[in-house]
């Protein structure tokens, strides 16, 4: 029996060919030839069988042949902010490993004590991708350009913001259990999560993150590293909110 073979094709059922990337490993890999199967994920949810009617040496054409639309696993709508770390692979492994585990949104934050300035999108998008088609999802998570801290939480003013930290002196809640009482209340939640580089938010930040409508949470009483901590909150969000 022949491997299922899926390829990102974002709006499959408008076009008839995969893109460049896709094509490439397609023909050059694969060695995918007219007649074999193959199927596509659009990133907004669905999966289609679809069968290679064209291959040349640069151009890979297909032909649906049924369309399979998914649902999500979870409610409403996952949104991590995250400061990067100095290694850009940690951070890169934590967008492999959320987009596996499922989320919708990320945004990389650059904070008073970020020790990593830019960030190369493009770069997270292939792994994304890459995270999308082992895992068999569908959906592909929006990833947005490095934003200063305080523009993204003046750009972020609706859904149940959380900010995580370490700072004994502000009055901390557990995420987990809100995000639990949250998803038990709410037929569909928008959670934004928070979490800092490795030294930390300032308390400055925390400050006018609080004044701005964030709550203060704990990811729990372990000092975790700035991917772990990105990771954890996701997964407690998955929890808390599958179906």
């Amino acid at each position: 029996m022949k491997e299922v073979r899926y390829f990102y094709v974002p709006d499959a059922c408008h076009r008839d060919e995969l893109p460049v990337d896709e094509a490439n490993h397609a023909l050059r890999v694969l060695r995918l030839q007219s007649g074999d199967q193959m199927f596509l994920m659009d990133g907004n949810g669905a999966f289609y069988e679809a069968e290679v009617t064209l291959a040349s040496s640069k151009h890979c054409h297909y032909r649906i042949t049924n369309t399979l639309v998914q649902e999500k696993a979870w409610k409403g709508k996952i949104h991590l902010g995250i400061a990067p770390t100095k290694m850009m692979e940690r951070i890169e492994w934590m967008a492999e490993k959320s987009t596996e585990i499922g989320i919708d949104e990320f945004s990389f934050l650059h904070c008073k004590f970020s020790e990593r300035k830019v960030l190369k999108k493009e770069r997270i998008e292939k792994i994304v991708v890459s995270a999308m088609k082992q895992s068999r999802k569908p959906w592909m998570p929006v990833v947005h350009e490095m934003t200063a801290f305080r523009d993204f939480i003046d750009a972020h003013t609706t859904g149940h913001r959380y900010i995580c930290h370490c700072y004994n002196e502000i009055e901390k809640k557990d995420l987990y259990t809100e995000l639990l009482l949250l998803a038990k209340d709410e037929a569909v939640p928008e959670v934004t999560i928070l979490v800092g580089p490795e030294g930390d938010f300032s308390i400055d930040e925390v400050n006018y993150a609080l004044s701005q409508g964030f709550e203060s949470v704990s990811l729990g009483n372990a000092r975790l590293r700035t991917e772990t901590a990105g990771l954890s909150g996701v997964m407690m969000a998955q929890l808390a909110m599958r179906k």
